[in-house]
């Protein structure tokens, strides 16, 4: 697979985002064929590049993740995150988790988990707006120095938390909610990105799968499903949305791709430093997933999808403060 920098990380360029094989998006896949997917994200399309996070099912997702790519560590970039103001079970600390001595404690316990001896990306999993970032930042360096990690990001970041950051200790990558169909970030953190040469990871970069068309009005969400409070995901705002899903369809047989490869490569094509996170979990997705990294859109091609596009509206989005609406730990941290 072709590959990407952040700032001078080396990645493949489209990574896995592994959440869903733990929680978040209904039925997960057994142990046993997670591992194996993720595995043959390496081996068969050459991914090196795969995301998790203490918080994802609450510490269950980076025990998987550990497990499966152990084999194949010393070959691949592994990144996970912290939760500055989520409590875990064990993370009582009397200075509070958004101290030198929580950082510590999350990744030394991270560590343990994921089975391996560094990080090679770890971010801060949201910014909180009463803290001051500075300080996360002091501290990421000091793990940088002690080889702990060798790169720190932040997650949904604002431009002014992003600049004072970076200040202190440079930052690797941005991580954030971004797609063809969710593209706020354009506006000024991507720009920012590029003038300070930082990286942007793109999560849920299929719009939670809707954009590669399979889900209906009448698809039900259930159990821990994220999407059960996603407004994008009411019958309405899915029927009203169809307009996004013609337009791709079309531009995507006249291309001879599918809808899912023209959404993946409109990131790449846009910015060479933003790298898309696509959650997988079956192997025609593995294949459809990684295959856009070979698709590629010429200006042409981009100008007139953006054309298409901004006469598009696009009905409902995704906030934390609905997703925490689920209640508990295993839902409130997604991507």
């Amino acid at each position: 697979m072709k590959t990407r920098q952040l700032r001078g990380l080396t990645v493949s360029a489209i990574g896995m985002g592994c959440m869903g094989f733990s929680h978040g998006y209904g039925a997960c896949p057994t142990e046993t064929e997670s591992i194996r997917l993720m595995r043959s994200a390496y081996e068969d399309y050459g991914c090196t590049f795969f995301d998790t996070a203490e918080a994802y099912a609450a510490y269950e997702n980076e025990i998987l993740v550990g497990k499966a790519l152990k084999p194949i560590r010393d070959k691949i970039v592994l990144c996970t995150k912290f939760m500055p103001e989520i409590f875990l079970p064990g993370q009582e600390i009397p200075e509070g988790k958004t101290s030198r001595r929580g950082l510590r404690n999350a990744l030394e316990n991270s560590l343990k988990r994921l089975q391996t001896d560094y990080i090679d990306l770890y971010y801060e999993h949201r910014v909180p707006p009463n803290r001051d970032v500075a300080e996360v930042a002091e501290w990421m360096g000091e793990l940088i120095e002690e080889g702990k990690i060798l790169a720190w990001g932040v997650s949904e970041a604002t431009p002014e938390q992003i600049k004072r950051a970076h200040a202190v200790t440079p930052l690797t990558a941005v991580q954030s909610e971004y797609s063809i169909m969710e593209r706020k970030q354009e506006s000024e953190v991507i720009p920012l990105c590029k003038e300070l040469n930082i990286g942007f990871v793109a999560y849920s970069p299929m719009a939670g799968g809707f954009l590669s068309g399979k889900y209906t009005s009448q698809t039900k969400f259930e159990g821990d499903d994220v999407r059960r409070v996603i407004t994008r995901y009411a019958k309405e705002n899915i029927d009203a949305n169809q307009a996004l899903l013609d337009l791709l369809k079309k531009f995507a047989a006249d291309k001879g791709k599918t809808p899912a490869q023209i959404s993946l490569a409109y990131l790449m094509s846009k910015n060479d430093f933003v790298v898309p996170i696509p959650g997988m979990r079956r192997d025609e997705r593995l294949k459809e997933n990684f295959g856009a990294a070979d698709v590629e859109l010429n200006a042409a091609e981009l100008a007139e999808l953006e054309d298409a596009l901004s006469k598009v509206t696009i009905h409902g989005d995704r906030k934390d403060s609905d997703i925490q609406k689920l209640g508990t730990v295993k839902t409130v941290a997604t991507h």
